[in-house]
């Protein structure tokens, strides 16, 4: 059960792997182990709503519809049940899908982030996993902040990136690391769990406890600010359609499309030895 892994963390068992040498204490998490059909838990999340291309000259329309976010059984995930995030053509050849986040009911400074996920598939399909900095409505976007835990164009299958969004370096020139699978492996094929380890000054990004990209305020370009220290960000999860990264679908493009999310889990910082 995935209600199971945060009581073993709590009770301060040993972990694998190379990110931290102690175990990290958890902050915040969701399952997704509500009944199958429901949304997503309104105490967690909510929702942006509404069209117009999100500046990115997507496609999709964003509702709030089942037929969009739905809580369904899966039995590669961890307790059998995931988050599905769908997107869909309309019979008038519009689209719609779902753009999650936790603005308001949950932030987070520092610590690691780690959510699990299974990817679409399909030209012109965006799927993504990132963070916001809470101070976004004050400041506006780069100036916020932003991080990208993961992010896929669905006609490269085997490819993902991690990246820093803020002023000086946002938009197509972000700071970014890509991590890809070996050759004719797909992240549609199965789940991978996707992370950031965040510190002061420094931030990891790992697929399945490999670190494949390392920021810090070293990395910025000259006279840019690092807007990731004693700050707070929400979460975000979407499916977007179309939009000028990952181009617009074509008649390859099979819909609906699915991102399943198995579990989002939040850790406190674990100092570094």
């Amino acid at each position: 059960m995935k209600s199971a892994f945060c009581f073993l963390i709590g009770l301060g068992l040993a972990v694998t792997g190379h990110l931290a040498a102690a175990t990290p204490a958890p902050v915040w998490s969701d399952e997704f182990n509500q009944p199958e059909g429901t949304g997503p838990d309104p105490m967690k999340w909510n929702y942006d709503l509404g069209g117009g291309g999100w500046g990115n000259r997507e496609l999709e329309v964003y509702t709030a519809a089942r037929e969009n976010s739905r809580i369904v059984v899966d039995p590669d995930a961890t307790d059998g049940k995931a988050l599905a995030i769908r997107a869909v053509r309309t019979a008038t050849g519009g689209y719609t899908s779902a753009r999650l986040k936790t603005q308001g009911e949950f932030a987070t400074t520092y610590g690691r982030v780690e959510v699990r996920m299974k990817l679409p598939r399909g030209r012109g399909i965006w799927s993504a996993c990132w963070m916001i900095g809470g101070n976004f409505g004050i400041v506006g976007w780069p100036a916020c902040g932003e991080i990208d835990i993961m992010e896929n164009l669905g006609h490269r299958l085997g490819t993902i990136h991690g990246s820093l969004h803020g002023p000086g370096y946002s938009g197509s020139r972000p700071l970014q690391g890509t991590y890809s699978l070996p050759a004719d492996h797909a992240f549609s094929d199965g789940y991978h769990t996707f992370a950031i380890d965040w510190s002061p000054d420094l931030i990891e990004w790992s697929v399945d406890d490999h670190v494949y990209h390392v920021c810090t305020p070293a990395k910025l370009p000259a006279n840019a600010k690092w807007v990731f220290n004693d700050r707070a960000f929400f979460l975000l999860l979407n499916l977007a359609v179309g939009g000028g990264w990952p181009g617009n679908p074509d008649a390859s493009t099979v819909f609906p499309q699915t991102l399943y999310i198995d579990y989002v889990r939040v850790f406190a910082r674990v100092p570094k030895s």
